[in-house]
């Protein structure tokens, strides 16, 4: 590597408060390009969400055939493909998994652990741009959610947002899963809170069915309720699959294509919105990047939608053309 990647441990005063006792210190791995020790001028920076199950330093870890975000973005600053910036890689891991990005009282605030926390505190640490004009959000599948759900909120603070196969069209990305978790809970009698109980005692997360998992933790993140002894209403009936409308909504209320017209003014103030996905997405995502790109050309709302033939899981190499695009935009003045 041309630049070198630090390893910041944050003091979160706001994941202190998080309900899931998931650890309020984070080690955060922050790329730092080359020059940047010497330089007299600021730099734009990125925050790379990870997807699912990802954070932090796994974001990181080397593979033996493939590149990971930091060493990707590396090279293509030394093909002259990417223009120079920090990128920081934030932790916002749960014991379910994931937070999805945003507060919940079921999971923990990790929406303004990022805005609140984390950019200031790297600003104060690094020299970085002080606008949105130089801070970008990007990331895939969860991530990819997190880069939209955190652009469309605050433009204020990220400028630019890139989402690669976001969750957005819940109907099909997380409809399926539905009655998959209903035929988890007859190992734990039928009950959901059993198997969400189950599942934070073991030792061994392997042996239980993904897709329940992926379903508790978006209802931790999206329909939150401090008085149920699950945390969280769950958007269906867990005998019979039905989906329960008034919980349904509230999940709908997350879901980017549903919002985008209450975000119209934040999305068209946004210096650049990128959002793809592989038409061979397991999850339909290319189906809900469609139906969100439709909306937003009905809202007047620039963006680039791209497609390509890639599925859900192979997706590494689509941050070529992110990175590429946003650093050619960012402005650190």
């Amino acid at each position: 590597m041309k630049g070198k990647i630090q390893v910041e441990t944050i003091p979160s005063a706001v994941l202190a408060r998080n309900p899931l006792g998931d650890p309020k210190r984070r080690e955060l791995p922050v790329y730092l390009p080359p020059g940047i020790e010497s330089a007299k001028r600021r730099f734009p920076v990125l925050y790379y969400l990870p997807g699912f199950t990802g954070g932090g330093r796994s974001a990181v870890n080397v593979k033996l055939w493939q590149e990971n975000i930091v060493q990707r973005f590396d090279r293509l600053i030394s093909e002259g493909k990417a223009k120079p910036a920090v990128l920081i890689v934030p932790d916002c891991t749960t014991a379910y998994g994931g937070s999805q990005y945003v507060n919940s009282t079921a999971t923990g605030d990790y929406e303004d652990h990022i805005v609140s926390e984390l950019v200031p505190y790297f600003e104060d640490k690094f020299p970085l741009a002080r606008t949105a004009a130089g801070r970008g959000v990007l990331g895939s599948s969860s991530g990819g959610f997190g880069a939209l759900w955190l652009g469309m909120r605050h433009p204020d603070v990220f400028g630019h947002a890139a989402s690669h196969s976001g969750d957005m069209g819940f109907d099909l990305a997380y409809g399926r899963d539905f009655p998959k978790f209903v035929n988890a809970l007859a190992k734990f009698g039928g009950s959901p809170e059993r198997f969400a109980a189950a599942f934070l005692a073991s030792p061994d997360k392997e042996g239980f069915d993904f897709a329940a998992i992926n379903v508790l933790a978006m209802a931790a993140c999206y329909s939150p309720n401090p008085k149920s002894r699950l945390a969280a209403d769950l958007p269906f009936d867990p005998v019979t699959g039905e989906l329960i409308p008034a919980v349904w909504r509230r999940w709908l209320a997350f879901d980017p294509v549903e919002i985008a017209a209450a975000h119209k003014a934040s999305l068209k103030s946004l210096a650049t919105l990128f959002i793809d996905a592989g038409r061979r997405d397991e999850f339909f995502l290319h189906l809900g990047a469609r139906r969100l790109s439709r909306r937003l050309k009905a809202l007047g709302v620039r963006h680039i939608h791209e497609e390509h033939e890639r599925g859900h899981f192979d997706l590494a190499v689509r941050f070529e053309r992110s990175l590429a695009l946003l650093t050619s935009r960012m402005k650190a003045a």
